[in-house]
């Protein structure tokens, strides 16, 4: 008699989460750095940006500011969506979004989105012009020392590594689809880059974990193209935190800015 022969393990579908519903289904392209089993916060800080911009607004408006709060590790599972309107007006719109896994929350969100209007603005009025080269004439992240999460993007660091202490500017580009079946918006492009601001860390990560418990972005206006520079610093305290700040730009200059607030501690 023939041995059966065994499936063979499937490989994880291309995308990071599956929308059905309420409930996003979460894949081992989510994973971090630091454990493989919790989320990288790009990871949630893209899904909820996508579930605020699905919000019905009265007027066209897009997303100013995300504020994100890390109640506790994220996990590679299903995470339950909850949404609301916190405050409506014509020119404003407050969203709050939750997510929870296993019935704990895991995530608190506040999305700002303003009204989307033309203006017309002096002409002294311009964006700020990046100050590093442009992607093309950066070196291309190594991609062995990719974890899931950044497997899905390409890298390109300005200066130096980015797993370097001190890590200099870097270019990012979502290559792999964070919702299946969506496309990426420019606010999500701009929520997964800037919660790499503390690979900026003076911190050797072989030696110590520097992990942010929040993010804040906030945005003049939306990227433009499929790249989004994070040009970042970070101070470290002698109490076990810090803050991770970076400016956010793309070829045509500086957009944005982002914070995270750092829970750090040797490994």
């Amino acid at each position: 008699m023939t041995a059966p022969v065994s499936d063979p393990v499937a490989a994880p579908a291309d995308y990071v989460f599956r929308v059905e519903g309420d409930t996003a289904i979460t894949t081992p392209h989510a994973a971090g750095p630091w454990d493989a089993t919790m989320q990288h916060g790009g990871a949630p800080a893209a899904l909820v940006t996508w579930v605020a911009e699905r919000m019905p607004a009265p007027v066209p408006m897009r997303v100013a500011r995300l504020t994100l709060s890390l109640m506790r590790p994220v996990p590679v599972a299903p995470l339950a969506i909850e949404r609301e309107v916190l405050r409506q007006g014509r020119k404003i719109q407050l969203c709050g979004v939750r997510l929870s896994a296993g019935g704990k929350e895991v995530v608190r969100a506040e999305v700002l989105k303003i009204r989307s209007e033309r203006q017309s603005l002096p002409d002294d009025v311009a964006d700020v012009a990046i100050d590093v080269p442009l992607p093309e004439a950066c070196a291309k992240l190594d991609p062995k020392v990719m974890h899931p999460f950044t497997a899905g993007l390409e890298v390109r660091g300005a200066r130096s590594h980015l797993l370097q202490p001190r890590s200099g500017p870097a270019w990012f580009r979502v290559e792999r689809p964070l919702i299946a079946g969506e496309s990426v918006s420019q606010a999500m492009r701009a929520a997964v880059t800037a919660d790499f601001c503390n690979t900026s860390s003076p911190l050797d990560f072989r030696d110590w974990r520097f992990m942010n418990a929040d993010l804040t972005i906030s945005m003049a206006r939306e990227p433009v193209g499929d790249w989004v520079l994070l040009n970042a610093e970070t101070w470290i305290g002698t109490d076990g935190a810090g803050i991770a700040v970076g400016r956010l730009g793309d070829r045509q200059g500086y957009f944005g800015r982002a914070a995270q607030t750092l829970v750090v501690e040797p490994r």
